[in-house]
């Protein structure tokens, strides 16, 4: 996938966001809206989003910042300073999205809130993400993607499905952050298309903790009749040198999966000849499976069971996975240089042939596009913005001190 320079058109071309997000929820939905080509302004605090000061570094930047945020413009505001408060509503009337991922109650005591903008600009789709939803049950309880794992009922159900484990998994990948940023993402394109509709704008309200439920699927449904049997526990298969994952979910990979490994007969034991028995001893018949696999490779078994189009694969680490020829054929690691060399981000999951949904080669500085977001947007002299910043309300480009 290439990389394209600021201003490439994009199915989002045209379309403005202020960006008030910080970590991972809000900074994930809004970089998919910049590979569109969205004109996204990142609003930060003098210290800048978080992730500017988080690993992997290289001469002082974060790699894990610019993955988040290539493509955006950085403006860094005072929100508690009135001249800065003063800045933004002028801003709303020139942009349609504003995102945010502050607990609930804090956009309203910057004056900042959907009712506050909507009045500026009624066309504006005002999007906030937060760990419970805008209603009153959630307020004062932190939210962040490790304890609505927790929460979700999502690392019981993990946890469930590996036997003798009482201690619950650790957390070290942000699923609730990047399924929330993605549901974030396709509502306020939702909110776009019905504002073409009506001519007004709407809030959208994301729940981390209705994202994290959303995926529960089946076992949101075990959970109302857990007298039935449960669905199938996919569980690793082990070759002669390591791992696989062999997963059989219809009759017609099932009669496949017979033939690759030379077991017809599988096909006509009780036991396993339909899903039904499958499931009642889906054991039993792992145990078989395993019994095939130890005899080869991780790298036989896969050759053997591709060539009957079983579904399955090795396991690989991330580093591996991102040198698949489907990742390299789709561009799926895209290569970007924040000023402290080159490094491989991961493109949006999805391709347009004439949208150009990639990354944006941009990679804001801490308040670096100060001047051409004020003066191209609200016509300030450069002494008008100089002023904001000795008064402390627009800060100054990093590089600047």
């Amino acid at each position: 996938m290439p990389v394209f320079s600021p201003g490439t058109p994009g199915a989002l071309s045209g379309i403005r966001v202020l960006d008030f997000t910080f970590v991972m929820s809000g900074p994930y939905c809004t970089r998919l809206m910049a590979d569109l080509g969205a004109d996204v302004i990142k609003i930060e605090s003098k210290h800048g989003d978080l992730t500017r000061n988080r690993p992997p570094f290289r001469d002082g930047r974060s790699s894990y910042y610019a993955a988040l945020n290539c493509g955006k413009r950085s403006l860094v505001l005072d929100l508690k300073s009135p001249g800065a408060r003063a800045v933004l509503h002028e801003l709303v009337k020139q942009v349609d999205v504003v995102v945010e991922n502050f607990r609930p109650g804090v956009m309203k005591r910057l004056g900042l809130d959907h009712p506050t903008l909507s009045a500026i600009n009624p066309r504006l789709v005002y999007c906030a993400i937060s760990g419970f939803g805008q209603g009153a049950s959630g307020n004062g309880k932190g939210a962040y993607a490790p304890t609505l794992h927790a929460l979700s009922g999502f690392d019981r159900a993990t946890a469930s499905y590996q036997p003798g484990r009482e201690r619950p998994p650790n957390t070290g990948i942000f699923v609730a952050d990047v399924l929330g940023g993605s549901l974030a993402f396709g509502a306020i394109q939702s909110a776009l298309l019905q504002r073409q509709r009506t001519g007004r704008g709407d809030l959208v309200d994301v729940s981390l903790l209705d994202a994290m439920l959303s995926l529960l699927v089946c076992e949101l449904q075990e959970s109302q009749f857990p007298e039935q049997p449960r669905h199938f526990v996919y569980e690793p298969t082990r070759a002669r040198d390591g791992w696989l994952m062999v997963a059989p979910t219809t009759q017609d990979n099932f009669a496949a999966l017979c033939e690759a490994t030379g077991h017809r007969e599988w096909l006509a034991d009780p036991r396993f000849a339909t899903g039904g028995g499958r499931q009642q001893y889906w054991s039993a018949f792992l145990a078989e499976l395993d019994g095939w696999a130890g005899q080869f490779s991780v790298t036989e078994c896969e050759r053997l069971l591709d060539a009957h189009k079983v579904p399955c694969s090795r396991y690989l680490d991330v580093a591996e996975a991102s040198r698949l020829p489907s990742v390299t054929e789709r561009g799926t690691r895209c290569e970007v240089d924040d000023g402290a060399g080159r490094f491989s981000i991961a493109g949006a999951p999805f391709r347009m042939n004439e949208g150009n949904a990639g990354p944006r080669a941009h990679l804001p500085a801490l308040g670096a596009d100060a001047h051409a977001i004020l003066g191209e947007l609200l016509k300030m002299s450069p002494a008008q913005i100089a002023d904001l910043q000795d008064a402390g309300a627009v800060g100054r480009a990093q590089a600047d001190g």
